[in-house]
């Protein structure tokens, strides 16, 4: 897309469906084909005044750390707050994707004020995260709270990623649109602490930390996750990993967060082990609707669990947390993605609504991420410019409307609802619902 053509596709595609805010047009094109930041707007990673960007899990970036230049370095923000500009946009929370090739770029003007910019236009003002209080402080074996137990959501989510690697592994298993073990690898090449399986005491200081210097409490939740577990990883089976830190946190901390485990589509009875350990809501992630899409990009899910298993477990869960507390999650945009996805916005939008229909019509509201190509995988290298920016605003429009059609309100432990208010951060479905009270879990 050659320069200047970028803003007329935004305004055109804003026109067409005014029912979706534009702050969420903007938003997913951020999210999906990345921010460049000139060296004014990056931060001063953990020495500085500015939250830094923490690759919690997935690298959400569309270079290699050696192609990012200067953002390599000194890192970027965690995330940006949109405000403001000719398009005069209520506060948008985004996630950043660093991309040096960018049409938008975030940088300082003559005042220091930091901007982003479209076509070279200034189109937004940019906030920045202030560096929280407890990234300040270290555990007491020196390493740093940012790295055991990042937050993200502008605060919302502490995001523990326990285990770092996934055990689907290579290019038979890997789902072909992750980078998890490749983000792993690059940090360990530049030299960064990166802990590959986090221990138990560790992650409770960590959140010790969190607790005591988080005094707005504004962290309100914790997630659980990091790679598919197919065998054990310290002698614990998928269920029991994940499952321990749940119990030791909540035993802990009684209440004081709402817990959240991003795990495969597990066996009730592993479900079940969820529960008791004090875990509130599950997310069996079903990734891509599609069967035929499910089979050649989830090689490992496949051959492991195969598709309609997956399925068969997910609605299984509802039995065991309520059909609200069960929140899948899918990657917006693989549905299109060369070489096996549909050629067509009007093909992807009807898969994808089928199986938002199987889902919300069981009660379960499923939530999605919006894809990043990133380009150490295989779908990210044959499909550098993501899925077009019309299937992200339309997947919006008709994942508000199936959730009208069953009645159901936004899923809970995501915050409040609504432009202007939401913080989700990897795509812009809390952004796009009406503004409500939510009920939480």
């Amino acid at each position: 897309m050659g320069s200047g053509s970028r803003t007329a596709l935004v305004e055109d595609l804003m026109e067409r469906f005014p029912h979706v805010p534009r702050e969420a047009v903007f938003k997913e094109d951020l999210l999906r084909g990345g921010i460049a930041f000139d060296p004014s707007a990056l931060s001063d990673n953990e020495k500085g005044e500015v939250k830094p960007k923490s690759y919690f899990i997935f690298s959400f970036d569309h270079g290699t750390l050696p192609e990012l230049g200067e953002a390599a370095l000194r890192r970027p923000p965690e995330e940006i707050i949109l405000t403001g500009g000719p398009y005069d946009l209520r506060r948008t929370v985004v996630s950043v994707r660093v991309n040096p090739a960018s049409p938008y770029r975030v940088a300082a003007n003559e005042d220091g004020v930091l901007g982003l910019y479209l076509d070279g236009k200034r189109i937004a003002d940019v906030g920045v995260p202030p560096m929280p209080e407890y990234y300040r402080h270290t555990l007491s074996n020196g390493k740093s709270v940012m790295e055991v137990a990042p937050t993200i959501q502008w605060g919302y989510l502490i995001y523990l990623t326990v285990f770092r690697v996934c055990q689907y592994f290579g290019a038979k298993e890997e789902c072909q649109y992750c980078d998890i073990n490749h983000n792993w690898r690059q940090h360990k090449a530049a030299g960064r602490p990166y802990t590959g399986v986090k221990d138990v005491e560790e992650v409770l200081e960590a959140l010790e930390i969190i607790d005591r210097y988080d005094t707005a409490k504004a962290s309100t939740a914790y997630t659980l996750t990091g790679g598919a577990i197919t065998k054990t990883v310290a002698g614990r089976d998928e269920a029991d990993f994940y499952g321990h830190y749940a119990k030791a946190i909540e035993e802990r901390f009684p209440g004081r967060w709402i817990g959240k485990v991003v795990a495969q589509a597990l066996p009730k009875d592993d479900v079940q082990r969820f529960k008791d350990y004090g875990v509130q809501i599950y997310h069996p992630n079903y990734e891509v609707w599609d069967e035929y899409l499910f089979k050649m990009y989830c090689p490992g899910k496949e051959r492991y669990v195969g598709r309609d298993e997956w399925h068969k477990r997910i609605l299984d869960s509802a039995d065991v947390f309520g059909a609200r507390n069960v929140i899948p999650n899918f990657v917006a945009g693989v549905e299109m993605s060369e070489p096996f996805g549909f050629a067509t916005v009007d093909e992807a939008i009807a898969s994808t609504t089928e199986g938002l229909r199987f889902f919300m019509s069981h009660g379960i509201t499923p939530r999605f991420t919006t894809w990043c190509p990133e380009p150490t995988t295989p779908l990210g290298k044959a499909n550098p410019q993501g899925a077009p920016l019309e299937y992200h605003i339309r997947l919006l429009e008709a994942y508000r409307a199936t959730m009208d059609e069953f009645g159901l309100a936004s899923p809970p432990g995501y915050g409040l609802p609504g432009p202007g208010r939401a913080v989700f951060s990897v795509s812009s479905f809390m952004d796009s619902l009406p503004e409500e009270t939510p009920v939480e879990a």
